[in-house]
């Protein structure tokens, strides 16, 4: 879904580029795109977080599963998309080739979450996700796209130290992908589906950035 989703993007980056538009409204109406086509859940969940990171240890949980919205919840949100916004318009026309991989990463953050932590309301039903969830051979597709992804890379017409840090691009995501959902369920001591959506939102946040360095230097 994330490759999907990167994708889409990433068409409609190259097709807004060919109409004669200019990188910051393209960057800000992809960030847009994003939000609405996931109808912003996992932006959600990363606001719910931030307040339950911020109402402390006894009162975590309950923030985390009020309704309304505290002043973390709005700080995490305004700094996460301004820091997507600021890497896409770096990133200018290399754009299309990092949306599908911060994507991708983002979506992988919540399947570490699920497999190696508990289900944070434990007198509950398990979620959906652990509830469906049948270990890393669902993740067998993936990783062969990004295999192939790698072949791709490292074999293009491009000098070939570029085909390698082009690779190194490609997996920069695992650095985040790993720590952001273990540092989060270390503090919370478990997951929910909020602490999912925040997991993939700030994985897509950290890889874009990551890329908006290295890429323009390749």
């Amino acid at each position: 879904m994330g490759l999907i989703l990167g994708s889409l993007q990433a068409g409609l980056w190259i097709l807004l580029s060919h109409l004669g538009w200019t990188d910051t409204p393209i960057s800000l109406l992809i960030v847009a795109i994003g939000a609405w086509i996931t109808g912003g859940i996992h932006l959600d969940g990363l606001m719910d977080t931030a307040d339950g990171i911020a109402a402390g240890k006894e009162k975590c949980l309950a923030a985390m599963r009020d309704s309304r919205v505290g002043a973390s919840g709005v700080l995490a949100l305004t700094i996460n998309v301004l820091i997507q916004i600021a890497a896409l318009i770096k990133l200018s026309h290399l754009s299309p080739f990092a949306l599908p991989i911060a994507t991708f990463w983002g979506r992988c953050a919540p399947l570490w979450a699920i497999g190696y932590f508990p289900y944070l309301y434990q007198k509950e039903n398990a979620s959906f996700h652990h509830h469906h969830w049948k270990g890393w051979g669902e993740a067998k597709p993936a990783l062969l796209l990004l295999i192939i992804a790698l072949i791709i890379t490292i074999f293009t017409p491009l000098k070939i130290g570029s085909g390698y840090l082009f690779s190194v691009c490609i997996l920069i995501g695992i650095v985040p992908t790993l720590i952001v959902p273990h540092l989060l369920g270390r503090r919370l001591g478990g997951h929910s589906g909020d602490t999912y959506g925040a997991s993939l939102v700030i994985v897509e946040t950290i890889t874009l950035l990551l890329l908006a360095v290295l890429l323009p230097v390749i």
